[in-house]
């Protein structure tokens, strides 16, 4: 302790850490105020003079840029708050109070903590001592001040957006083909080419009625859709992208083409939104429903009767079959487990007539060509082998090993309930500790500590009763009925794999634990690559081959017309330049071996003369 270090700090809390809590509401704010960040990091200096040891100072700068109206996303104030109820942390310092937390229960909260754990709490007006009542009631006001705070900026902010709403004015960046004019309403890009690209798509969408004919043309007439960043009139900055299918389907659902301004057309659904995922719970309203709503604000691509006929349109979609199918009573064996290699994309998985797996994605957001298409059963079969394999055993040292491996795995599991055995009254007589140091005056404080500390008790009279009862159920030695097992099951594994009673759930157990996905690689013609991806990095890959639809696809095309052509000079016959064919490794487009009637099929096409 120094001349300089203030009565309520006392050795006790020279010996824990001192953290520096520093936190900006918004990026933007780091780079338009980077004084308030150098002042927040400048209470290090502080709590220099105060006493505390370079090496117990920290300093939490994760949160920058992460708004203080939720714990939710904010690592360093949620580790703050664990260390601090686990006792390590002996001062809090903030530039405000508000700058901890913004909500009333979080802020009274961490107060109460603070509170129990004898933790000091800082800010530019002073120092706290969170068990004095004047202290803690000078706190508590500070923060709910701070909630007040901020609802009154939010007011601020939101009335004045809704005032410029109302007369108007974008806010937000401006839809492809607007910019923001002089008044602050939306105007049309000045570039004729971008005009007659935005009317175009809305045309190609009157005339061919579906999105998809609308990818389709786009892809072969090669139509691009400008984009200017934040719709700023710079050199160079318009671009020129390809059309995707959820741009498109925005496009054509967004009332400001047909010159309608709306407020509030997409607000949060609270029930629907994700904890931590921010933008989710999103729905959208129709126009003539929203808060604000104003005809012919700004200049329009199209007129509002044809705006409704797209969107009417885009809902009517058919997107399912006339009738609901059947419940599938079986799935495929690696079914979401297969990816394109051409784009990465996941592959479909299709069950009717027969089990196939097709990749779309090109078709479906561009309207280019599908990548590959594949029967299922055979890509199945294939991956299969290769599990089976894998699951081979090789002698029966191999099961002795895996038996010596689930022993070690259990010693494993018994250690771990040592351990958190160890935790638990490692707890217990902190909890102690910190009841036994408390003052008899302090009842509120003690009732408090008190309970705590029988918690910890019953934590750790439930882990010895867990870990009795985990080892009764499962024994660190192996028995040798459980021995003789282990050597039985490793030599019936292909027999349990094509077993009746093995069930595709079973086998999709299986190939999770030892699969992570199986990359197709193919084109038109009958050859596929196979990369299996397994569980821990190794990847394996394996050639086979597909039907293919027409005889021009086959790789081999041009070498059995030759032959043929060979064989016929030779004065041979179908049936013997089939068996010639076969016995050289050729088959057909369906994978099938040679005959005659092949033959006579193909002899037209290779005695053809060439046009």
């Amino acid at each position: 302790m120094t001349d300089s270090t203030p009565a309520k700090i006392q050795a006790r809390h020279l010996d824990r850490l001192a953290i520096v809590y520093v936190r900006q509401s918004h990026p933007q704010q780091q780079i338009k105020h980077p004084e308030s960040l150098a002042t927040q990091r400048r209470l290090r200096d502080r709590l220099l003079e105060w006493g505390w040891p370079e090496e117990r100072i920290r300093v939490l700068d994760g949160d920058l840029g992460k708004s203080g109206t939720s714990t939710v996303g904010r690592e360093d104030f949620t580790w703050l708050v664990t260390e601090v109820t686990l006792g390590h942390v002996g001062l809090v310092a903030g530039f405000q109070i508000n700058r901890l937390a913004r909500e009333d229960e979080t802020i009274c909260h961490l107060i109460k903590i603070c509170a129990v754990f004898d933790t000091l709490l800082a800010d530019q007006d002073g120092l706290y001592h969170p068990q004095d009542f004047n202290d803690r009631l000078v706190l508590t006001i500070k923060g709910l001040v701070g909630g007040v705070e901020l609802h009154q900026i939010q007011q601020r902010m939101q009335q004045g957006r809704l005032e410029r709403a109302r007369r108007g004015e974008w806010l937000g960046e401006p839809p492809s083909g607007y910019i923001l004019g002089e008044n602050r309403k939306l105007a049309l890009d000045p570039d004729e080419q971008v005009q007659h690209a935005v009317r175009q798509f809305f045309a190609l969408f009157e005339r061919l009625g579906s999105l998809s004919g609308v990818l389709r043309h786009c892809r072969t007439a090669g139509l691009l859709l400008p984009f200017r960043p934040h719709g700023v009139l710079l050199p160079g900055s318009l671009e020129w992208r390809t059309p995707h299918r959820a741009t498109l389907r925005n496009l054509l659902r967004h009332p400001a083409y047909a010159g309608a301004y709306t407020w509030g057309r997409r607000p949060i659904d609270p029930q629907r939104a994700r904890a931590g995922h921010r933008g989710t719970g999103r729905r959208e309203r129709p126009p003539q429903e929203c808060p604000l709503f104003l005809r012919d604000n700004h200049p329009a691509y199209l007129d509002w009767e044809q705006f409704q006929r797209n969107v009417q349109r885009l809902s009517s979609a058919r997107r399912h079959g006339p009738e609901a199918s059947p419940l599938r009573e079986s799935v495929s064996l690696l079914a979401g487990r297969v990816f394109c290699g051409r784009c990465g994309a996941r592959m479909q998985t299709h069950y009717a007539p027969r089990l196939r797996y097709e990749c779309a994605r090109a078709a479906l957001d561009y309207g280019d060509a599908p990548c590959v298409s594949l029967p299922g059963a055979q890509i199945e079969r294939l991956v299969a082998e290769q599990i089976l394999a894998a699951l081979e055993p090789a002698s029966l040292e191999l099961s002795l090993t895996a038996a010596e491996q689930i022993e070690a795995q259990r010693a494993e599991q018994d250690r771990h309930w040592k351990l958190r055995r160890e935790r638990a009254e490692q707890e217990a007589d902190r909890a102690f500790r910190q009841y036994a140091a408390v003052e008899p005056e302090n009842r509120l404080v003690a009732r408090t500590l008190e309970r705590l500390w029988e918690a910890a008790l019953r934590e750790v009279r439930t882990v010895d009763e867990d870990a009795a009862r985990f080892a009764a159920s499962r024994p660190t030695t192996l028995s040798n009925s459980d021995r003789a097992a282990i050597r039985e099951l490793s030599r019936n594994v292909p027999q349990l794999w094509r077993a009746d009673s093995t069930t595709v759930a079973d086998k999709r157990r299986v190939v999770q634990l030892l699969l992570d996905k199986v990359v197709v690689t193919g084109s038109r013609s009958e050859s596929l690559s196979l990369d299996l991806h397994w569980i821990g990095g190794t990847v394996t890959r394996h050639k086979t081959t597909r039907a293919v639809y027409h005889w021009s696809d086959l790789s081999t095309y041009a070498a059995i017309l030759a032959q043929i052509r060979e064989q016929v000079r030779q004065g041979q016959t179908s049936t013997e330049i089939a068996a010639q064919l076969n016995a050289n490794g050729y088959r057909t487009c369906r994978g099938t071996p040679f005959t005659d009637t092949n033959v006579r099929q193909l002899r037209r096409r290779a005695l053809r003369p060439p046009r």
